[in-house]
């Protein structure tokens, strides 16, 4: 049965393409009496290559760059070093960005807004034939942003899937091989039983979406980091969390070997007067993922959270100390991009030393995920926390 997930399209059927029906020997019996049992296998036309496009974006010494924020963050981000939110700068910022001479080597995939996808670089490149030429995958945020959940302790539920399939299918004939849905969980909030529920699947619905053309879903529930609340706190809601994550994608017929995963790391409300050191945070989140994540899946790329660059880098390096069944590993946006932003700060000539920065964040993660990280020679800026309340994007 295993087998037939992974064959390619051109030896599937129709019958195999929506499901087929299994059924036991005739002479199979209940309690004596004869019975006929049957359940669906979903077999996807892209499976071979979910499997395969997985496995690359978490390749040793590889993490995600997440350059996905929406025109309207992308907006507060130029904001802040004195730019105008205007197509030609978020242009010009991506262009630094996916042009990061030697950047492949550190980096495997990169989530991209739409604008992004379909635009160029100011050269007139487009952006995803940049990242292709420097061995780094396309990926695509295919969420439509959180909105009020009725019914609930003012928590958040994720729209965007209306439309789904056919966004999905027009995002891989433009090259995007994987896809990015976010959703949240708050703690200060709850969480409640019902914005578990939604989130876990809305998640298993989107990922099911995603396969079924083309792309490789990146499953995110963040944990928010508001509140005052302890690191155990933290765990025994990560453990909620991803236990009905994973019974929906289950439910869904979600091919584990053709996911990736964006969990937070299990750390203190940023509020919490008890802060954790990286080997807590690697404790209690090995912990968690021991837990609750299959060994199927192949990559686990954490985000950020609103820690520092310097941080979010120890926190890795701190669980790849040890041999685990999974590829532990980053997809991080303003922990890498941070410093490179407000060197760069709008002028053209800056841009070759801010490309540096980006690289030199991208080479520590890089070792982190090797565990191979030391932290020496880290910046005055890239120690800065980054913690916003509330945040979204």
């Amino acid at each position: 049965m295993a087998a037939s997930l992974l064959k390619s399209p051109a030896l599937l059927n129709r019958s195999e393409l929506f499901g087929q029906s299994v059924r036991p020997p005739s002479s199979a019996s209940f309690h004596g009496h004869p019975t006929t049992v049957s359940f669906t296998v979903k077999a996807s036309a892209y499976a071979d290559e979910l499997v395969k496009t997985a496995k690359t974006v978490a390749s040793p010494g590889r993490g995600i760059l997440a350059m996905d924020e929406s025109n309207a963050t992308c907006g507060k981000r130029l904001a802040s070093i004195g730019l105008e939110n205007t197509e030609a700068n978020r242009q010009a910022y991506r262009t630094l960005l996916v042009s990061v001479p030697g950047i492949g080597q550190y980096i495997s995939g990169a989530i991209l807004f739409e604008e992004t996808l379909y635009q160029s670089t100011v050269d007139g490149k487009k952006m995803v034939d940049v990242l292709v030429e420097q061995n780094i995958m396309p990926g695509i945020k295919v969420d439509k942003g959180l909105v009020p959940l009725a019914g609930s302790n003012n928590e958040s539920w994720c729209q965007g899937l209306d439309g789904l399939a056919s966004r999905c299918a027009a995002y891989y004939q433009q090259g995007a091989r994987f896809a990015k849905w976010r959703t949240v969980v708050s703690i200060p909030n709850g969480p409640s039983a019902l914005a578990v529920k939604e989130a876990a699947w809305g998640l298993a619905r989107y990922a099911a979406i995603a396969q079924d053309n083309g792309l490789v879903p990146i499953v995110e529930p963040e944990i928010l980091l508001d509140g005052d609340h302890g690191i155990d706190r933290t765990f025994e809601v990560a453990l909620k969390v991803w236990a009905e994550v994973f019974f929906y994608l289950a439910e869904n017929s979600v091919l584990f070997e053709g996911i990736l995963l964006k969990p937070s790391m299990v750390t203190p409300g940023a509020e919490c007067k008890e802060k954790a050191t990286p080997e807590q945070v690697a404790e209690y989140t090995l912990k968690f993922l021991q837990r609750r994540i299959p060994p199927a899946v192949p990559g686990i790329m954490f985000l950020s959270g609103g820690q520092s660059e310097v941080e979010a880098t120890l926190n890795l390096n701190a669980m790849n100390q040890q041999p685990n069944p999974w590829h532990v590993s980053f997809s991080y946006a303003r922990a890498l991009q941070n410093t490179c932003l407000k060197t760069w700060g709008g002028r053209p000539e800056n841009v070759k030393v801010a490309q540096v920065a980006l690289l030199m964040r991208a080479k520590s993660n890089s070792l982190a995920q090797l565990g191979k990280y030391i932290g020496e020679g880290e910046s005055e800026e890239a120690k800065k926390g980054m913690f916003v309340k509330g945040y979204v994007y």
